[in-house]
């Protein structure tokens, strides 16, 4: 059985770190509010704000910093500021013995998929791929897909529902819910935080790939054994897709389709979670079911 973090409470610490990609201060500034307006308090790690070249700092303080987030009693989740690249270098290196015994929510996607991917598969504890401090900026803070994570802190129990896409395969499935970022989900492929997805519904998504990049990692993903024995998949938004000079030939659904196509579970296409506004709260590593109709899709996280 997943283990699966308690709740926040009022007065309960939220840290906001940058594991991977730099983030400037003032652009954290809503999420720091709307954390405190929801009734946490908030504490900042040196890496919001600080920049080492592409990064939010060097390895060594970026480690330092996520590690005294992970020892530290008092905070009860952590919230990454943003993605990018950057913890795959550090991943090795950290030490979850206190996590372990203290299990705190950790909040994230994009590159954070290494985070989820790592402690669902080694310690059998759920994690949130869910909104990052830059999404509540725009007035975004109000939205269903910000207001998905406050329900996740409060300990609801969510469902989430979404129309059909003509490419979907209907079905009903039930299993643990893994997945993120398909360029990170290919990258830990035969590494020990690589993902296990036998019986699990898989969900990926991402951004500003090249048509043949998003052919190349559905191929590994299929050599590796990884679409096998799946119980369903959720493909999400797949964003600013890019194209070569001569052209690939295929938009990016019909590139996945064809991988696709030769299983019998459940298949979802355009679910509302993405390097864009919509992106739900997704609990990662716990039991959901996914009801994929002729008219909407259902996936519902299943206690």
């Amino acid at each position: 059985m997943i283990i699966t973090p308690p709740s926040l409470t009022k007065g309960d610490s939220i840290g906001i770190v940058c594991p991977a990609g730099y983030m400037p201060y003032e652009k954290a500034q809503t999420c720091i509010d709307t954390l405190r307006n929801w009734g946490y308090t908030v504490k900042t790690g040196v890496t919001l704000g600080s920049q080492f070249h592409y990064f939010s700092g060097t390895d060594e303080e970026r480690l330092n910093d996520l590690q005294q987030m992970l020892d530290d009693p008092s905070i009860k989740a952590i919230l990454c500021g943003r993605g990018g690249y950057g913890v795959s270098r550090i991943i090795d290196r950290l030490d979850f013995t206190q996590f372990t015994k203290n299990p705190k929510w950790l909040i994230g996607f994009s590159d954070i998929t290494v985070l989820h991917a790592h402690i669902t598969r080694q310690y059998n504890i759920a994690t949130l791929h869910a909104p990052m401090a830059g999404a509540f900026n725009g007035g975004d803070f109000e939205n269903e897909f910000i207001q998905s994570l406050h329900n996740v802190l409060q300990g609801n129990v969510y469902q989430y529902t979404c129309a059909a896409h003509i490419l979907n395969r209907p079905g009903n499935a039930t299993g643990e819910l893994v997945g993120g970022n398909l360029s990170l989900v290919a990258h830990l492929v035969g590494s020990k935080s690589g993902f296990e997805t036998k019986n699990r519904i898989l969900f990926l998504e991402d951004v500003g790939e090249y048509l043949y990049n998003i052919d190349r990692m559905f191929i590994q993903l299929k050599r590796s054994g990884m679409l096998d024995g799946l119980a369903g998949i959720i493909l999400g938004g797949f964003s600013e897709m890019k194209d070569t000079v001569i052209p690939f030939g295929a938009e990016v659904h019909e590139v996945i389709k064809e991988h696709v196509n030769e299983f019998s579970y459940p298949v979802c296409f355009g679910f509302p979670v993405s390097h864009e506004r919509e992106n739900y709260a997704l609990k990662m590593g716990v039991l959901h079911e996914l009801v994929v109709g002729k008219e909407d899709v259902l996936l519902k996280e299943i206690q």
